[in-house]
């Protein structure tokens, strides 16, 4: 009895020992092209087993062997998997291949939070301009594209390419007509790192190329609790290149057109044992179409990146930009001087930033640091050197299954020196030598409360050195209705402090003014028709603002005060139709309705686009409407035009692209800005040469 009970109990044992012995689970998870998916959500059903996969893509799991199991992976932007497991094995072996998600609802974003996130979790309305439209516009600056392919969103042109400063300077962006002159109230960001300069507070166009952006997000409506000042009327996110795929890869392009118009870029990437490399260098000259106003510039980029252990991921990356531009003056114009003296400017614009990212199975973020700077010189005397710097901190960390919680901490400091030389009979005088910091601190949650419902809630308190504190709520809810269609709303206050120049530089300036700010309220549907294969967006918005900063009194008693006011609401409507595989037609549309005359913000906006593709040959026809533009309101000057584009390309055994574009194909008169004329007919032809090696 001893022994057969001696027995029972050491088998017992032995099974026991057999059932808890732990085995290791590995895997790899990669998209269809075999690229690797880092911070993929790997869980088992069964166990409860939570991780995430690492830079390279890999993870592993120990887990109790003896019993089966359900392995789910699920990546933003790509349709979930479920495999059976069986955990008998001493070790297991597995690998993902991901496909990308068919349904709208799914597309990543990652400037409403800061990390990655579906495009279902996120309430603000946003629009995503992807590499492939950057690189098949053939155009070099970014910010035209931008204003063609997102409703809402205008930007200032003067010519077929530069933008220039200061007086006849293009390149003002205005979303739902809010921009501020100069461009003070969207945001513009490298990766989240604000871009603007120190003395002014506004983002230089020139500086910003389609050859070093992954893609472009850009928020329509104030994102002022992720970003603080600035960010009053919206943000544009320019994620940066980065080789994805192991070995190497190139594209270089030479095209020359009308008004002896040369632009010459190359890029390459490089990736080998998680180590990737970037970088580009552009060049673009051209003599302008009008008498006396050429223009060139030459950006270089460079990236590098690299992993720290499977968690962690190392990014820096710099840039510099080198532009001359000579302003010919408004038409008809009075002043003299432009007779007699050549309106020149140079600029010379830096950039360096570094970004530690953390990426754990519950928590996520990263800490950025950035450094921008820049030299101005101006024809009349006028010298310039700047400097905007700072970092920011934010984590999100999933708490339980359907609650996230989300904060961040960022600071900047920014300011720079102003000065004419030449002024007081060569004696000089500064106009400013100062700066001003700001601290800001913000707390979000995301709570599903259903497999439909989703609820966003944010604070953020922010602190400027001049102007003082701020508080900034942001509220969201969306509704699933199914995988194809979501019903979104959001109220969310927008805020913008006072730049130097307005507080300390010339006359108007006040240093007691106090920050703009601004309330928008708005809701969206995004659906996607598979059967038809169509793609919408409808957003309505409703937008009011206070404090506006604005110039009092006759001159020469003026002054700046918080006087302004106003009211803006209006639709937007973006969509997509694929009927044939050969064909894509791409719309959108804006209305606005502002209550008082802004210029650079359009009444109604239209874009679309029919794109053909048949094995190699390519062609894409579109057209722009702009009705009821002002350019000036006193006088009073309203713009309403149409402009007729064309692109045709081959390519040859995809290593050699030939292409050639035209744009105003009706030769159409019209102003963008003020007493600056646009060009007529204009054609600009092309080469692409591509060339990769690729590791295994």
């Amino acid at each position: 009895m001893n022994k057969r009970f001696t027995s029972i109990i050491f088998m017992l044992l032995l099974a026991i020992s057999s059932y808890s012995q732990e085995i290791v689970l590995k895997g790899m998870v990669t998209d269809e092209a075999g690229v690797p998916l880092p911070g993929a959500h790997v869980k088992l059903l069964v166990s409860g087993i939570v991780t995430i996969s690492n830079n390279r893509g890999s993870f592993s799991l120990g887990v109790d062997a003896g019993r089966n199991d359900t392995l789910q992976v699920s990546y933003v932007g790509y349709m979930t998997q479920l495999k059976p497991i069986n955990l008998s094995s001493d070790e297991t072996s597995i690998r993902f291949l991901l496909q990308e998600a068919n349904y709208m609802a799914e597309e990543a974003v990652v400037t409403a939070t800061g990390n990655k996130v579906a495009r279902k979790d996120v309430s603000p309305a946003i629009s995503i301009v992807p590499r492939e439209t950057l690189e098949e516009s053939k155009e070099s600056a970014l910010l035209p594209v931008i204003s063609e392919e997102v409703p809402g969103v205008f930007v200032t042109e003067r010519g077929m390419t530069g933008f220039g400063v200061a007086d006849g300077s293009a390149g003002q962006v205005s979303i739902r007509g809010i921009g501020g002159n100069p461009n003070t109230a969207v945001l513009v960001l490298i990766d989240g790192s604000p871009q603007y300069m120190g003395l002014f507070g506004h983002p230089l166009p020139d500086a910003y190329v389609t050859t070093d952006a992954e893609k472009v997000e850009v928020i329509r409506g104030p994102a002022s609790m992720m970003y603080g000042s600035n960010a009053m009327a919206g943000v544009i996110n320019i994620i940066s290149r980065q080789q994805a795929e192991n070995g190497f890869k190139g594209r270089a392009r030479l095209s020359y057109g009308s008004f002896n118009t040369w632009k010459a870029s190359a890029n390459a990437g490089y990736k080998n044992k998680g180590v990737t490399v970037f970088t580009s260098i552009n060049h673009d000259q051209t003599d302008g179409h009008r008498e006396n106003s050429p223009f060139d510039i030459t950006n270089a980029y460079l990236k590098i990146g690299t992993e720290l252990g499977e968690n962690f991921k190392v990014t820096a990356d710099g840039s510099i930009a080198l532009f001359n531009s000579v302003d010919p003056g408004p038409i008809n114009t009075t002043d003299s001087s432009y007779l007699f003296e050549e309106h020149w400017i140079e600029i010379q614009r830096n950039m360096i930033s570094l970004s530690i990212e953390n990426n754990h199975a519950r928590l996520e973020g990263a800490l950025k640091l950035f450094y921008n700077s820049g030299r101005h010189k101006i024809y009349d005397g006028f010298h310039s050197t700047d400097f905007n710097y700072g970092f920011a901190l934010y984590e999100s960390i999933s708490l339980f299954r359907n609650t996230m919680l989300s904060g961040g901490f960022d600071f900047k400091n920014y300011g720079g020196k102003a000065e004419n030389k030449e002024a007081m009979m060569g004696q000089g005088i500064v106009f400013a030598d100062t700066s001003l910091y700001e601290l800001g601190g913000y707390l979000m949650v995301k709570q599903d409360i259903s497999d439909r419902w989703i609820l966003t809630a944010g604070l953020r308190l922010n602190r400027q050195s001049n102007s003082g504190e701020e508080w900034v709520p942001q509220f969201g809810m969306n509704y699933l209705i199914n995988a194809n269609n979501i019903i979104k709303a959001s109220a969310s206050k927008g805020f913008r402090y006072p730049t130097i120049r307005e507080l300390y530089m010339w006359q108007p300036a006040n240093p007691d003014l106090r920050p703009e700010s601004m309330w928008c309220y708005e809701g969206s549907y995004l659906g996607r028709f598979p059967a038809a294969k169509l793609d919408l967006e409808l957003t309505a918005y409703y937008q009011e603002g206070s404090n506006l900063i604005q110039t009092i009194g006759q001159y020469p008693n003026i002054r700046y005060e918080n006087t302004g006011e106003f009211t803006h609401y209006g639709l937007e409507l973006a969509g997509s139709w694929h009927p044939w595989e050969w064909m894509v037609i791409e719309s959108n549309y804006s209305w606005l309705h502002m209550d008082k005359a802004v210029t650079a913000a359009p009444e109604h906006q239209f874009f679309t686009s029919v794109n053909y593709r048949q094995s190699n040959f390519a062609a894409k026809l579109s057209g722009m409407y702009i009705h009821g533009l002002y350019t000036n309101t006193s006088p009073e000057s309203i713009e309403n035009y149409f402009l007729l584009n064309a692109r045709v390309s081959y390519t040859f055994l995809d290593l050699l692209t030939l292409w050639l574009s035209g744009e105003n194909l009706l030769n159409r008169a019209y102003e963008i800005n003020y007493a600056y004329p646009m060009p007529g007919i204009s054609v600009i032809a092309g080469i692409d040469i591509n060339f990769s090696t690729r590791k295994k």
